[in-house]
């Protein structure tokens, strides 16, 4: 059976999280990528949903008002160390990124780097997401989902037990996902791996 609940998260981030900003961190090219895609203007308001140990916030103007998220305390504990490295002030928050704790219309932009294909519920997250974005807002989504128009293949089932049990999902489809909501999908991007990593960005119309 495959354990993919907020706990199980939970204990296995915090066992990872040594060694997290050492394979996390191979994406850097693309998480800049992703966050600048948004044109994030000082003032804005951003929410990072599943924000690890911090690594999107280098990529960040300081000018903007930065609250970012995450289930597991100790990547939130790493999350303040780097924002005080960088002389940043930001607003950091344990909470569940399925049952956000914010008023709608709350945020300009929102990041979704490497969490869509993590948490049990992805559907919820964006969602949520939707609902506390601005009209008109921007969420850029960096993960890896299906290659588009691409069916799940017997092998790609059975790698996902391992997958899914120490990492994250490999057989999660974006369209499915993102069909939930009125979001608008403004650009999808191969990011890698055979189409396996999509740069995505949506607008709330």
């Amino acid at each position: 059976m495959i354990i993919n609940t907020n706990t199980w998260n939970i204990i296995r981030y915090t066992l990872y999280s040594p060694g997290y900003d050492l394979i996390a961190g191979y994406f850097r090219g693309n998480r800049k990528r992703s966050v600048d895609s948004l044109d994030i203007k000082n003032g804005e308001r951003v929410l990072i949903i599943g924000a690890g140990t911090g690594l999107d916030l280098k990529f960040l103007p300081k000018g903007c008002e930065i609250v970012a998220t995450d289930i597991t305390p100790v990547m939130v504990e790493r999350i303040k160390m780097r924002s005080k490295k960088y002389g940043m002030k930001i607003q950091t928050m344990v909470m569940d990124g399925q049952n956000l704790k914010f008023e709608d219309n709350s945020f300009d932009k929102i990041i979704l780097h490497l969490i869509l294909a993590v948490m049990p519920d992805p559907v919820s997250c964006i969602k949520e997401s939707e609902r506390v974005l601005k009209p008109g807002g921007q969420i850029t989504v960096f993960d890896k989902f299906l290659p588009k128009n691409r069916k799940i293949s017997t092998r790609r089932r059975l790698a996902n037990v391992f997958s899914d049990f120490f990492f994250s999902n490999i057989t999660r489809d974006f369209e499915s996902i993102v069909h939930n909501t009125h979001l608008s999908i403004i650009s999808d991007t191969d990011a890698g791996f055979g189409g396996n990593m999509r740069l995505i960005k949506l607008i709330k119309r």
